[in-house]
């Protein structure tokens, strides 16, 4: 067989070879049984994924959290006198100022205390009493920026990288890259926010141009039916064990029929690789999201005994267990799409913040103590983001407007110097000074993977794509 004179396979990536060689991850699933069970012409030792592509990883498993909606720097973590002193004043920071919903107001200072934590004296409003008693264990990132004001095409870009639809998100880079660590779960996993999907709907984690097997599977885990059509509806009295495997044989059959003569869809692997793992998650899913057996004082720590918070409690405790049991990457969404229930607080930040921040603050800090309590912190990474942040100065009299200028990010868990600061924005709290991107966010978390993300690439229309394009740096000033 000729090689394509355009490839070069010096500029593959692990995953991609492994896509040519070995018939797509069909292939690769049979070849990985068959080394497990010595039946191979000749057995090498597996590659230590966990040790990462390019260099030693320090993480294992990834969990982020995503406040949909814009949450507002100025009123949680940015402290900044100057808008106490000057509250009320013109906005005046010598330099044109526009507000993408609105006319710019007059300063407005934080309706809320502001405290120092813990040995590091981290700022913290009493909007999130709960984090403030973790904030030795997060690094902040003060600097974060966005190149857009609109919601979603900076959801995009906080997962993708890119502010237009078709590029694959994080979870699923991370996936193509790295691959699974529990063939009987999936790779990359979203817990959205029970009352909706967020801005992009399922946009925000498809896998783009990456075969379709890296997207992330929803699953509902305060739903009765957790993941949808897992199990044949109680219904269907005439479906049994017996006759539900001899479907799944013979569509088996035909999928892989259909695979051969269009070997280069990757939607058909998908759907081949889906119906497996469908089939596998039968017996690992309900175990997996069956909270019954976690103890009273956990389940108080992630708040599900108070209405508030259960259901984005109810949603960390399922991450928990999900890389508890071996999932590579779990994205949990607070927020959904629109213009209220969210963290898009344009009318009244006074009363719409305590109301979305009492349903996160407290199930995210018990993360962070439940896993440090399991010696999960060894090896899994807590990021903590949003799309944006809010403008220091008033929409209307008591809303806060869209501001991709500045925002905060933190991170948590192994590779992560704890009790650390990066960045900073102005005294206004309104531009980052020497933004940091998503680019170096996404940079500094494959890093902690042992990925180099300048190497982590898909060929795609005649380029090689990666996760943060032409840019990012890693930041190693959070590093450990």
């Amino acid at each position: 067989m000729k090689t394509p004179e355009h490839f070069n396979f010096s500029q593959q990536s692990r995953r991609e070879f492994l896509w040519r060689a070995g018939g797509g991850l069909g292939g690769i699933a049979l070849a990985h049984l068959l080394g497990q069970n010595e039946l191979l012409a000749e057995t090498k030792p597996s590659i230590d994924l966990n040790g990462g592509l390019h260099h030693r990883a320090k993480v294992k498993r990834v969990v982020q959290l995503f406040m949909n909606g814009g949450a507002s720097q100025c009123d949680t973590f940015d402290y900044k006198p100057e808008l106490i002193k000057r509250s009320g004043e013109k906005f005046d920071p010598g330099e044109k100022v526009e507000a993408a919903t609105s006319t710019p107001g007059t300063i407005m200072k934080s309706p809320y205390e502001w405290k120092q934590h813990g040995q590091s004296g981290r700022w913290v409003s009493s909007i999130f009493p709960h984090i403030a008693t973790c904030v030795d264990d997060l690094a902040f990132i003060m600097s974060m920026a966005t190149k857009t004001n609109v919601h979603g095409p900076a959801v995009y870009m906080q997962n993708t990288g890119f502010v237009l639809p078709g590029f694959p998100c994080m979870g699923s880079w991370i996936s193509y890259g790295l691959g699974s660590l529990n063939q009987n779960l999936p790779t990359f996993v979203v817990l959205p926010d029970p009352r909706g999907l967020p801005y992009n709907s399922k946009g925000s984690f498809s896998s783009g141009f990456l075969p379709v097997a890296h997207s992330g599977t929803i699953i509902k885990a305060t739903a009765a039916d957790p993941i949808a059509d897992l199990f044949p509806p109680t219904s269907a009295k005439n479906i049994t064990k017996a006759s539900e495997q001899d479907g799944l044989a013979l569509l088996n059959k035909l999928n892989r029929e259909h695979l051969a003569q269009h070997s280069g869809d990757s939607r058909l692997e998908a759907r081949i690789a889906s119906y497996e793992l469908a089939a596998r998650m039968q017996t690992s899913a309900p175990e997996t999201l069956d909270i019954s057996g976690e103890s009273e004082a956990t389940k108080k720590l992630y708040g599900l005994d108070d209405k508030a918070t259960q259901d984005f409690g109810r949603n960390c405790l399922a991450a928990r267990r999900l890389l508890e049991r071996g999932v590579r990457f779990v994205q949990v969404w607070s927020g959904m799409a629109g213009a209220t229930g969210n963290w898009d607080n344009h009318a009244d930040i006074s009363k719409e913040l305590p109301l979305i921040a009492g349903m996160a603050d407290k199930p995210a800090a018990a993360l962070v103590k439940d896993l440090k309590a399991r010696g999960m912190f060894e090896d899994t990474l807590i990021i903590w983001t949003t799309e944006f942040g809010r403008m220091p100065f008033s929409q209307g009299s008591t809303g806060r407007d869209h501001n991709g200028g500045t925002f905060v990010s933190w991170l948590a868990g192994a590779g992560i110097k704890p009790g650390t600061t990066y960045g900073q924005s102005d005294e206004w709290s309104w531009k980052a000074v020497n933004p940091t991107y998503c680019y170096d966010l996404h940079a500094t978390i494959l890093h902690l993977l042992g990925i180099d993300h300048t190497k982590l690439t898909f060929r795609h229309n005649g380029s090689n794509r990666r996760l943060t394009d032409v840019h990012g740096e890693v930041v190693g000033e959070i590093l450990a």
